[in-house]
C-alpha cells in the first residue's frame, strides 16, 4: 500500500471492504457495515446499486445517504500518527439543505451577488457527490439555475466564438475570461447530473426548456455550448413527442452548429444523437435540413473516413438517414458535390447499422429523386456497385439487401450498360 513504511501491518478495519484501502473518510450505511465515501457512494449513486456490498440488505431511499463514523476516523488518524504514516485530513462536513436555500436567495437580490454566489455553488457541487445531491434535491435550486440561464439568455449581442483553447487557458495577451451567470449556471447544471424526477420537474414548468437551450448552444463559450448539448440530450430523452415537436428553428440550428463547428468529438456525437431523437417528429428534418445540415454531415464524413470515429460516421448516417425521408433532404443530398459519394462509402465501410441506414437513404433518392442526372452520378461514384455487392453476398443482412435488389430493378434499363451488369445479371435484373 502505498504511503506505508515497511513491516507495517495495517488492522483490516482501517481497510474499505470496496477499496481495500485505508479509509480517509469512514462513513457507515444503515446494514452497520463502514465503507469509505467515496468508494461506497460510487457504488450506490454513481454504478446503481440498492443494496450493501457486504451483506446484500436492500437499501431505501432514505438509507442510502450513509452516516459519518468520527471514532474510527480518529482511530484511524492516530494509528497513522504513531506508525510515522501521512495523515489524512478531516474531511469537511457535507453541505446541508439550509445552506443551499441562503446562497440561493444572496444570488437573487441582485447582480453584484449572483455571479459570487454562483461560483459558491459550483464549489461546492465539485467538492463531493454528497454535496451534489444536497444541492440538487433543495427545492427551487435547480429551477433557480435554469431561470438563471433563460434570463441572461436575452443577451443575444453576436460575439465571436472562443476557442477551446482560450476557454481552458485564456487568452496569450492577458488573463482567462470571466464567466457569465449564464456560463456558471449552465456549468453547475451539467455537474448536477439530474435524476430523472428532476428533469420532469424542469420540463413540467411553464418555461420552455428547449428555448433556453438554444440561448446557451449560442453562448461564445466553447464550454457553455458543450454543456448545453450534453443538457440537451438529457433533456430530449425525457421529452414527450409533443414537446419534441415543437422545437423551434433557432434550438435544431443551434445543435447542428455542434456538427459544422466540429466542438469536440463528444459534443459531435452527443448532436449527432439530439438530431437522431429530434428528427423523428414533426417537421424538425425540414428545420435540420434548413439549417445545413446535410452539408454538415457529409464534410463530417469526408473527414470520419480518414480515420475517424467510426461511431460518428454510424451516426451521421443515421441522421442522414432521417433527413432523406424529406424531400428538401434528399435535394440536398443530390446537391452536394460529395453527397452521393459518401454514401455510396457507408454502404460498405462503416457497420451493419451505418449500412443498412445508408441503404434505406440511397432508396429514398432512387425513389422520388431519381432523375438521369442523379442515376449517372450513383453509377459514376460507386453506389451501382455496392448494391451489386450486397445482392450478391447478403453481407449486411436482408433488409439492405431487398432494398439494394428494389433499387437495382427500378433502375436497370438505364445502369445495364455499366461494366459491372455482367450477363448473369442481365437476365436477373429484366428491363
Amino acid at each position: 500500500m502505498e504511503g506505508l513504511p515497511a513491516q507495517v501491518e495495517v488492522p483490516s478495519y482501517f481497510l474499505c471492504p470496496i477499496s481495500m484501502e485505508i479509509m480517509r473518510d469512514p462513513v457507515t450505511l444503515s446494514s452497520g457495515i463502514t465503507y469509505d465515501r467515496e468508494s461506497i457512494e460510487r457504488w450506490v449513486f454513481t454504478d446503481g446499486h440498492g443494496e450493501c456490498p457486504m451483506t446484500k440488505q436492500k437499501l431505501g431511499a432514505a438509507d442510502r445517504e450513509p452516516t459519518p463514523n468520527h471514532t474510527l476516523r480518529r482511530l484511524i488518524q492516530g494509528w497513522c500518527a504513531v506508525h510515522a504514516v501521512e495523515r489524512f485530513p478531516t474531511p469537511r462536513a457535507p453541505i446541508d439543505a439550509a445552506r443551499v436555500e441562503t446562497i440561493v436567495d444572496a444570488a437573487r437580490r441582485g447582480q453584484d451577488l449572483l455571479v459570487a454566489s454562483l461560483r459558491e455553488l459550483a464549489d461546492i457541487v465539485a467538492e463531493s457527490d454528497c454535496n451534489r445531491r444536497c444541492v440538487e434535491s433543495t427545492p427551487g435550486a435547480v429551477a433557480f439555475l435554469v431561470s438563471v440561464v433563460k434570463k441572461h439568455a436575452a443577451d443575444d449581442t453576436p460575439k465571436p466564438l472562443e476557442s477551446q483553447e482560450d476557454q481552458m487557458f485564456g487568452s496569450v495577451v492577458g488573463p482567462p475570461r470571466a464567466s457569465s451567470p449564464e456560463d456558471v449556471a449552465l456549468s453547475i447544471l451539467y455537474s448536477l447530473r439530474l435524476s430523472e424526477g428532476s428533469w420532469k420537474r424542469v420540463l413540467e414548468r411553464g418555461d420552455n426548456f428547449l428555448d433556453t437551450m438554444a440561448s446557451a448552444l449560442r453562448r461564445p463559450s466553447y464550454l457553455s455550448r458543450t454543456h448545453g448539448i450534453q443538457l440537451l440530450k438529457a433533456a430530449v430523452s425525457e421529452m414527450p413527442p409533443a414537446q419534441l415537436t415543437s422545437a423551434s428553428a433557432e434550438l435544431v440550428e443551434g445543435v447542428v452548429s455542434v456538427v459544422t463547428d466540429k466542438l469536440s468529438g463528444k459534443a459531435v456525437k452527443i448532436a449527432l444523437q439530439v438530431l437522431c431523437r429530434l428528427c423523428l417528429w414533426g417537421r424538425n428534418r425540414v428545420k435540420a435540413v434548413e439549417a445545413g445540415a446535410v452539408g454538415a454531415l457529409v464534410e463530417l464524413l469526408l473527414d470520419e473516413c480518414y480515420g475517424g470515429s467510426k461511431r460518428a460516421s454510424e451516426l451521421a448516417i443515421v441522421v442522414m438517414d432521417h433527413l432523406c425521408g424529406c424531400a428538401e433532404g434528399r435535394l440536398e443530398l443530390v446537391a452536394h458535390p460529395a453527397g452521393l459519394a459518401v454514401m455510396a462509402r457507408a454502404v460498405t465501410r462503416v457497420s451493419a447499422a451505418g449500412t443498412e441506414s445508408a441503404v434505406r437513404a440511397l432508396h429514398a433518392v432512387a425513389r422520388h429523386s431519381a432523375t438521369p442526372a442523379v442515376l449517372q452520378e450513383m453509377l459514376a461514384v460507386g453506389v451501382v456497385v455496392r448494391l451489386l455487392f450486397l445482392v450478391q453476398t447478403g453481407a449486411a443482412g436482408d433488409r439492405p439487401r431487398e432494398r439494394a435488389r428494389e433499387m437495382l430493378k427500378m433502375h436497370a434499363r438505364v445502369w445495364r450498360g455499366s461494366p459491372c451488369f455482367t450477363p448473369q445479371l442481365d437476365a436477373s435484373y429484366p428491363s
